[in-house]
């Protein structure tokens, strides 16, 4: 089989597009690179999914912190301290043992039956951790941006008559990203490294179709040698980041457009080596 062959055959696999059945001996160079890769494809999905609804949250438990009220300010509070005072391998491994509690019929609500066997499965209920987890670091950058707008840019925005939900639309909201922009990447960066740990979590990989680091496992176990498939992850991680980089670094460059070419953040990668 060619190379060729082997990447039309394998390179979807991952979604239930290709073959069905994975290789089993004489096991190629071409068949790891695209059998790793395809399985990546779930692990962007994990953390551009888990992003994308995580900042809308993140954004909203950032406000809900800084409100006056404690009904509003407390539970936010204590949802930040859980999610970033316990590791992210036990959240998924409660999570799982929760949602397999659910009953299998499905849970009755106002006279409808709301099905909850789709929880069980790795798409939604590791993405509902990874979603929740980055939300809560994510508040917390949002939090200390809000707290770190210059009051001049407050005042002068209140003296020219703009007050209210204006003033947080054109002058708060804005500086806040700006401010949290930098560390926010960073978080996106170690949220995607994040994603392997799906591997790890109760959340089963249904049909052999799992992410990158499923299917490293499966050659390393089946060779004995983990030196090739390991290090193709590995290389597939670092180009993913170098990815998110250059695309929250044009978003900077767009959040910093009205500043001055000498004054503008840059985004610089900044490794967490312990989280």
């Amino acid at each position: 089989m060619s190379c060729w062959e082997t990447f039309t055959d394998y390179a979807l696999r991952s979604i239930g597009i290709g073959a069905k059945l994975l290789p089993k001996a004489d096991f190629t160079l071409c068949q790891q690179f695209t059998l790793i890769g395809s399985g990546l494809i779930w692990n962007v999905y994990f953390g551009a999914m888990a992003l994308l609804f995580g900042f809308f949250l993140a954004n909203a438990l950032a406000l809900a912190r800084i409100a006056h009220s404690p009904w509003v300010r407390k539970p936010a509070e204590w949802f930040v301290f859980v999610f970033r005072g316990s590791p992210l391998f036990i959240q998924f491994f409660l999570a799982y043992e929760m949602l397999v509690m659910l009953p299998r019929t499905g849970i009755e609500i106002f006279g409808m039956t709301l099905t909850s066997s789709w929880l069980t499965k790795a798409w939604a209920g590791a993405l509902i951790v990874l979603f929740l987890n980055t939300a809560a670091y994510s508040a917390e950058i949002f939090y200390g941006a809000l707290r770190s707008i210059p009051k001049g840019d407050l005042e002068a925005a209140e003296a020219y008559g703009i007050t209210g939900w204006n003033k947080f639309r054109r002058i708060q909201w804005p500086t806040m990203l700006r401010l949290a922009w930098p560390s926010y990447t960073n978080e996106a960066i170690f949220l995607f490294q994040s994603t392997t740990l799906v591997f790890f979590s109760g959340f089963p990989a249904l049909s052999q179709r799992g992410d990158a680091l499923y299917y490293a496992n499966y050659f390393a176990d089946k060779t004995f040698n983990p030196f090739i498939p390991y290090p193709i992850v590995a290389m597939y991680f670092v180009l993913l980041t170098l990815g998110v980089i250059w695309l929250f670094g044009r978003l900077n460059r767009h959040l910093n457009r009205h500043l001055p070419q000498n004054i503008r953040s840059r985004i610089r990668l900044r490794p967490q080596l312990i989280r």
